[in-house]
């Protein structure tokens, strides 16, 4: 064989090689063509691709969950695993429950009053108290609203004390104050909220007061603490006058789950919706329906008539159990005069008092109940949906005196 012939040899040899080469490389290839690689999350790729198109017109490679498309994702090892990304449904928040709001905004509510109790102390633990130091005393106890009758009450208590003890002691000071205030708060009272289904009727809250209170809110609030008790609540939203005022209930049910029966027509009659709200919540087998009427002034005649009228209205269906007075405490003797304005037209059960959190005005809560012959149920510390509290005597007179 001559060299020509051998060098084709080689060249036979080398080409068939590499032929069988490349064949054995796209049979690998073509082994592998079923399988899906393993991406890390996020990278390209990580979607399967298609394998049918959906009828309905959706993109291919989409599962259709209650009627909406949801990816299918690829979560490696050639597994399909669908994701399903269903809508987040309302969260309903679950307020806070009323054991214990007063207690754990008590800090907030003696910044509020400590003003008060640090002056009274002040004073008598004074040795020897002239009588510029009594009427001191005095002035502490009018500037917070207590009244002329509380406060001369409280003074005589405390000189009597005086003359027997002394004042040296600041402990026993305070021990005196503490006693002498609890006794005119009065812990005594019955301070329940009447929330409790009878027989084949929720029972029904009425909540009157002027604009600017904060009633609507209070209504919100109570809603939460009711809702808190585990209770079956409706609201009615009865201040047609004001539009904002049935939104804002609205919202403030939708929160907790709570549903409020209003009128869409602004101006409508509030009694017809105050009983269009018993009903559904007889309807409903509710445990409370609580009424928000319309702001007034307690000068106006006509919207005070008004009043009596809705609560007659109400009781063809159901008694109303409860008459809540919402008070604004900055509001002082104005705040009184309100109240008795309003106990005259229908029969208060209790007091709201409201906006607690930035004055030194605790008095007022000996003042109207002393005025009114009914205790405060419930006082507001602050603009928190869950800042509305069972109003606790002894937690209040401690929060004063510090």
């Amino acid at each position: 064989m001559g060299p020509i012939n051998e060098l084709w040899e080689i060249l036979a040899v080398v080409s068939a090689v590499v032929l069988a080469g490349l064949a054995l490389l796209v049979g690998l290839v073509r082994g592998r063509g079923g399988r899906s690689t393993t991406l890390p999350p996020g990278a390209d790729g990580d979607r399967l691709p298609p394998v049918s198109t959906d009828p309905s017109g959706q993109e291919p490679g989409d599962v259709l969950v209650e009627d909406r498309p949801v990816d299918v994702e690829n979560r490696g090892g050639g597994v399909a695993v669908e994701e399903i990304e269903l809508e987040e449904a309302a969260t309903l928040e679950r307020p806070a429950s009323a054991r214990g709001r007063l207690q754990r905004l008590r800090a907030r509510l003696a910044r509020s009053n400590s003003a008060m109790g640090n002056v009274l102390l002040a004073l008598l633990s004074r040795e020897g108290l002239s009588e510029s130091d009594w009427e001191d005393v005095e002035d502490t106890l009018l500037a917070s609203d207590l009244g002329v009758e509380a406060t001369t009450e409280l003074v005589d208590a405390l000189r009597r004390q005086v003359r027997i003890e002394g004042t040296s002691d600041p402990e026993l000071v305070r021990s005196w104050l503490r006693t002498d205030l609890l006794r005119l708060v009065d812990p005594t009272m019955d301070r329940r909220i009447a929330a409790s289904r009878t027989e084949d009727h929720p029972a029904v809250i009425l909540v009157v007061g002027v604009n600017g209170t904060g009633k609507t809110t209070s209504v919100g609030k109570l809603g939460r603490v009711l809702v808190a008790e585990d209770k079956d609540i409706v609201f009615g939203a009865a201040d047609t006058f004001r539009a904002a005022a049935a939104d804002q209930l609205t919202t403030w049910g939708e929160r907790v789950g709570v549903p409020t029966v209003r009128s869409q027509v602004e101006g409508a009659d509030p009694a017809s919706v105050a009983y269009e709200a018993v009903k559904a919540g007889i309807d409903l087998e509710s445990d409370v329906v609580i009424i928000d009427t319309a702001g007034r002034l307690h000068t106006k005649r006509g919207l005070m008539d008004e009043l009596g009228k809705i609560k007659r209205v109400i009781e063809k269906l159901a008694p109303v159990g409860e008459v809540l007075l919402v008070l604004d405490a900055t509001t002082g003797q104005n705040g009184m005069r309100q109240a008795e304005e309003f106990a005259k037209e229908v029969a208060i059960t209790g007091i709201v008092l409201t906006k607690m959190d930035g004055t030194a005005k605790g008095g007022i809560v000996v003042n109207v109940q002393r005025k009114l012959g009914v205790p405060v149920k419930l006082i507001g510390l602050g603009e928190g949906p869950d800042d509305l509290a069972p109003f606790d005597p002894e937690a209040f007179v401690d929060a004063i005196i510090g």
